[in-house]
């Protein structure tokens, strides 16, 4: 098993979100692994956990930014978690509403 599809690395949802609380201080955060959906598909790891995660982020740190900046900030944010396994993110981010 190589180390991009071994489980033992593969990230937690208690992990990303620790990360994304860090890095975007957000104002309300849902992480979801939905990787158990994804079984037999490109960048399963066989365990159903870890690779695939839904990400629903508000936070001032978007507020100017469109969509793609606000994903960039994301992916940023978790790029060392994409070099040990993580596949794939469904983001859904978007400042505080005024």
């Amino acid at each position: 098993m190589t180390k991009a599809n071994s489980s033992a690395s593969a990230p937690t949802t208690q992990s990303i979100e620790q990360r994304l609380r860090e890095r975007l201080q957000p104002t309300s955060l849902d992480v979801i692994d939905e990787s158990f959906l994804h079984q037999g598909h490109a960048g399963a790891n066989g365990s159903g956990f870890g690779t695939h995660f839904r990400i629903r982020i508000t936070s001032h740190s978007f507020t100017g930014l469109p969509a793609v900046l606000r994903h960039r900030l994301v992916y940023d944010a978790l790029q060392d978690f994409m070099d040990q396994g993580l596949h794939a993110l469904a983001i859904e981010a978007r400042p505080p509403s005024v």
